[in-house]
């Protein structure tokens, strides 16, 4: 598994979202915030928009915010989305993998498996909540609650 701009803009912008949880953000507000630039940040919400992720407001007030609650997304719901499965090879993807005749014999396939089993395992407890209290707590400690609020 690989996570390119893409994913990682997106992991940005839920968690930016989850920040500010309760009220509508502009795209350019979070792309400044979390240094996106703003057209691919537009194709990412967009995109995010039509998997359940976010919903829009239009308006004075308008702007994207979160379908669901923080702890209701979890890391590995938006990287499988945005970026695919997360198997770091494709003989051990559940669904449309490879076959190979040596599987059964494959010692590299088992370590794999045991990778892709601990990658799943761990982006998929993590929520965004959890995520947004790890950040909130590391900005209070570098103060700069200046660009982020509840």
């Amino acid at each position: 598994m690989k996570i390119t701009f893409k994913g990682d803009y997106a992991l940005k912008a839920i968690l930016d979202l989850a920040i500010h949880h309760g009220r509508a953000e502009r795209i350019e507000s979070i792309a400044k915030r979390q240094d996106i630039p703003f057209k691919f940040l537009e194709q990412i919400l967009l995109s995010l928009k039509k998997g359940g992720f976010v919903r829009s407001k239009r308006g004075r007030d308008g702007g994207y915010y979160l379908a669901r609650a923080p702890k209701q997304i979890t890391m590995g719901q938006v990287i499988r989305y945005v970026e695919g499965p997360i198997e770091p090879i494709s003989c051990i993807l559940k669904k449309g993998g490879t076959h190979c005749d040596f599987a059964a014999q494959c010692v590299l396939r088992d370590v794999f498996l045991d990778i892709g089993q601990y990658i799943a395992d761990k982006v998929d407890r993590v929520t965004f909540a959890d995520l947004k209290e790890k950040q909130l707590k590391k900005l209070a400690k570098e103060n700069k609650y200046l660009n982020y609020s509840i």
